[in-house]
């Protein structure tokens, strides 16, 4: 009996173990996520709360719900605290160590958003978060007066908020999507981690970022002088380097909130100005009976401050003198996406829409510009000089008159939107402000990267609008052969619609055409070129913005495409670590790109709208 007793004793004591195993798991695991868990679905509906109070502007809602999350938020942490303590495991780990940090960063970016609506409240009557408040029952012209000067007031506070921002940003960055792996169960793990992770690290980094442009915007805005800004409008229709075709001009003043237009034309009556020297050899060679270096072609480079140069170097010769600023860059997705927002606006007897219109399967705004701009005509029209600043100048005292808790939280998000995708760039003369207008990436700038680089820059030369119907999609692939890293870029254009009637006896409207292109493919300096398919002229390869250039021309006709292929070595200077980093810098003017990066046979994809660093 004795020995069935000893034989069972490792058998009992196996089973205690696993029992108090189990039971210590269940308590600093199991039972606090399924505490964790249950909180989950009342964070939903506080979260979704809170939303909607930002988006209404309601601040007593908005301050509440800020509170109430973070009070879940606190409570959820404490439920966790036993779970954290399992990121010292091997492997699986992270995991857990990733839940901590973004538990704490999500306090702190509550914080934050309490420390906004506590400093926003004192002034919610003047700038209209209240219903029935002074600001709604001002004038227009007062209203972006009232704006500036609670902005003025607001500026000592951005500090205490960005702290508290700085500190979750320290540890989201802690966090790396790339360990998670792709699926779980089948259902994806990686990418949705990715898409939270880069959105809100994103977001965070934005704002911190713009602290310093933030601090500046009462400058800016004419608070203690007068400031005027030059707009320049580029049809991204007819793609060149910055954007699109220099189309025409306005010179705004803004003086403590008073906006005025001092001076606007199409771009052709400033060219008529100016005595014009020989075209640079790009344009003799490239675009179409041109000889003479126009202002209107005059944004070459890729880069926003080396094509300003260009401009200004012409302006000088001009018997007409603008003063300004700053200069600002306008694309016709601006006026789309504010039109969709504003609704139908009228200007010069016009109204304009961002409704598809069939004649272009454009919005209606695009065509009818195009229509009175571009469209042949046997008399010359006056009033096509000004109209493109009398609709900005109209959108400008529209968006000003609209209710604020109705529109401007949209309007404010379709102009960071913009500026994100570089439908708008900007180039301020005060080198502060400027500073922190290329942080944030709204420069225009080609940047220096301490890694694999790619910018395909295009240009149509002579092509008619025809961008509009021209689809780019992007092919990247990068191998490791040996010691050396090559790479293939390919480049497909694709126009799946008709031509127009480009007859000017007819008077037709030119919209689509063949597209002459000429194409830049910017890459780390020292790339070695091995071939380039496509060009339908002779292919160069040189130095340029501290970047190595692949150079090529080609025409996508209607109803075609047309291809070109790139093959280069890498510098070995360029990959420095066990990563393999790529940059994509996207084009301004250019909506979308279908892009695909490849890694030695790793895929990743993006839609190409902003800039972006792919990480392998």
């Amino acid at each position: 009996m004795r020995r069935k007793n000893k034989a069972l004793m490792p058998i009992i004591a196996v089973w205690i173990v696993v029992v108090v195993v189990g039971i210590f798991v269940y308590l600093t695991l199991i039972n606090p996520l399924v505490r964790a868990q249950k909180r989950i679905t009342t964070l939903k509906a506080i979260a979704k709360k809170t939303f909607d109070a930002a988006k209404t502007q309601q601040l007593d809602a908005l301050e509440k719900g800020l509170k109430e999350l973070e009070n879940e938020v606190q409570a959820s942490a404490q439920d966790l605290k036993p779970v954290f303590a399992y990121q010292h495991l091997p492997f699986i780990g992270y995991v857990f160590r990733d839940a901590q940090n973004a538990t704490f960063a999500g306090e702190y970016l509550l914080k934050a958003g309490e420390k906004m609506v506590a400093a926003i409240t004192p002034y919610a009557d003047l700038i209209g978060f209240k219903k029935g408040s002074q600001f709604s029952q001002q004038p227009t012209e007062k209203r972006l007066e009232t704006a500036i000067l609670t902005i003025d007031k607001l500026v000592p506070q951005i500090d205490a908020i960005d702290a508290d921002l700085e500190k979750a940003r320290d540890l989201l960055v802690k966090i790396d999507p790339e360990k998670y792996p792709t699926t779980f169960f089948g259902k994806p793990v990686k990418e949705m981690v990715k898409n939270y992770h880069g959105q809100i690290l994103g977001l965070v980094t934005i704002v911190t970022d713009a602290k310093p442009l933030f601090k500046k915007l009462p400058y800016i805005l004419g608070k203690d002088a007068e400031r005027k800004y030059l707009v320049l409008f580029q049809n991204d229709a007819e793609l060149r380097p910055t954007g699109g075709f220099l189309t025409a001009y306005a010179v705004f003043s803004i003086d403590k909130g008073q906006i005025r237009v001092k001076e606007s034309s199409d771009i052709y009556d400033l060219d008529n100005t100016i005595s014009h020297p020989a075209a640079p050899e790009e344009i003799q060679r490239y675009h179409l009976n041109v000889n003479t270096f126009n202002i209107r072609d005059s944004n070459l480079s890729p880069d926003l401050v080396t094509s300003i140069g260009l401009f200004e170097g012409l302006l000088a010769k001009s018997s007409r003198s603008l003063d300004y600023d700053g200069i600002f860059t306008i694309d016709t997705q601006v006026l789309t996406s504010i039109l969709e927002v504003l609704g139908p606006t009228e200007a010069g007897g016009v109204t304009f829409k961002s409704d598809i219109d069939a004649r272009c399967d454009c919005p209606q705004v695009i065509y009818t510009l195009e229509d009175m701009i571009t469209r042949p005509t046997g008399y010359l029209r006056e009033q096509r000089k000004s109209m493109l600043s009398v609709l900005l100048f109209n959108i400008m005292q529209k968006s000003l008159g609209v209710s604020p808790s109705k529109y401007w939280g949209r309007l404010i998000q379709v102009f960071l939107t913009e500026l994100q995708e570089k439908h708008i760039l900007v180039n301020l003369d005060d080198k502060d402000s400027q500073k922190a207008v290329e942080s944030l990436g709204f420069g225009g700038r080609i940047v220096a990267y301490n890694g694999d680089y790619l910018h395909i820059n295009n240009t149509n030369f002579a092509g008619a609008k025809s961008n509009m119907y021209v689809k780019d999609t992007v092919t990247s692939k990068t191998e490791l052969k040996g010691d050396t890293y090559v790479r293939e870029i390919t480049v497909k254009y694709q126009n799946d619609y008709a031509g127009s009637d480009c007859s000017l006896l007819r008077g037709g409207l030119c919209l689509n055409a063949p597209l002459r292109n000429w194409v830049r493919v910017y890459v780390p300096l020292g790339a070695k070129l091995t071939s380039f398919v496509g060009s339908e002229m002779k292919v160069r390869s040189y130095e340029d913005l501290g970047k190595q250039v692949f150079e090529g021309f080609l025409v996508v006709n209607p109803k075609s495409q047309s291809t070109i292929k790139i093959v280069y070595e890498l510098p070995k200077s360029v990959i420095k670590t066990e990563k393999y980093s790529l940059m994509i810098q996207k084009q301004p003017g250019m909506d979308e790109v279908k892009t695909t990066v490849e890694y030695n046979g790793k895929q990743q994809t993006d839609d190409g709208k902003i800039d972006r660093t792919f990480v392998f």
